[in-house]
């Protein structure tokens, strides 16, 4: 069933003295395709800027903004409606194939998926493969999709989740020393780890909604993690079923409430605003942001 919703996600840059801006990247549309549409958008710059909108190699929606002039905020408040038809990540048939590990791609698709299979995060020690082994049972058959769902309800229930608003993202190695991290650095870990049983994943950036911080929601309970913000998840690509969505942060599986907005081999490729300012050098005082999901009526 089709749900729309309203998000509105608004990011403040502020500094002591008025300061210069370079070229800034934002990428925070929603992703359209068969079960996320745009039914509207709107994006507001202050100070004014010139605005070109392109799409990246992974045909991502992408922002190039230019602000002009001297300031010392940079506001960027963007907004939008979409409908939205999740997928219910463990309903979806499995190739008989790939229903159980360890499986093989097609040639065709590996060769789309490569950049996507390899392991892009150094494991000198072999510390990450054998942390991923151990979701793999020594007794009976491997379900490609139970031994997923094992690997993301232990990062929730095993790890501590650290909120953290600066740019950037731990390597998997670190968050695994650290035993937790924010919702980038599971994803991270996650994706680094089900590449080297064979399985290509890629880094999904968007936003979360949560009934609980939602007026109009009509269920209870406590607040999903990582709501309120923009949010990170994995997809990883199970031949039958597509991209198949898991969230680390929350143990989820399939779309859900998760709104996808961009995605990328690497995190580092998916940053919602990256760019640059000129000024003294202790000019920078923080940032603040701001997101809310609302569902709507009718």
């Amino acid at each position: 069933m089709a749900t729309q919703y309203d998000i509105h996600h608004t990011t403040t840059y502020r500094y002591r003295t008025p300061v210069r801006f370079g070229l800034h990247r934002v990428m925070f549309r929603p992703r359209d395709s068969h079960d996320l549409r745009v039914l509207a958008t709107d994006l507001q710059i202050s100070p004014a800027a010139a605005v070109r909108l392109i799409q990246d190699p992974h045909s991502n929606s992408v922002a190039l903004v230019q602000p002009e002039g001297e300031a010392t905020a940079l506001t960027i408040v963007c907004a939008f409606t979409v409908e939205h038809v999740p997928s219910p990540g463990d309903l979806l048939a499995l190739a008989p194939a790939a229903e159980f590990l360890p499986f093989a791609y097609s040639l065709q698709d590996r060769l789309d998926l490569e950049h996507y299979l390899r392991p892009h995060h150094e494991d000198p020690d072999g510390l990450l493969l054998r942390w991923a082994h151990q979701f793999l049972l020594s007794d009976a058959p491997n379900s490609t999709r139970e031994t997923l769902k094992r690997m993301n309800a232990h990062i929730h229930t095993a790890f501590s989740y650290q909120s953290r608003d600066e740019e950037g993202t731990q390597t998997p190695l670190q968050t695994l020393a650290a035993q937790g991290g924010s919702c980038r650095d599971y994803a991270l870990l996650m994706m680094e780890a089900v590449r080297r049983l064979g399985i290509a994943t890629r880094f999904v950036s968007g936003y979360l909604y949560d009934p609980a911080l939602d007026a109009a929601g009509q269920q209870a309970g406590d607040s999903i993690v990582g709501a309120g913000a923009t949010h990170a998840w994995l997809q990883a690509y199970l031949p039958g079923a597509g991209w198949v969505a898991f969230d680390p942060t929350n143990d989820l599986m399939g779309s859900g409430h998760l709104l996808r907005v961009g995605v990328a081999r690497d995190p580092a490729l998916a940053t919602p605003i990256s760019g640059s300012w000129f000024g003294e050098p202790d000019a920078y005082e923080g940032m603040d942001v701001a997101v809310q999901v609302t569902r709507r009526q009718g």
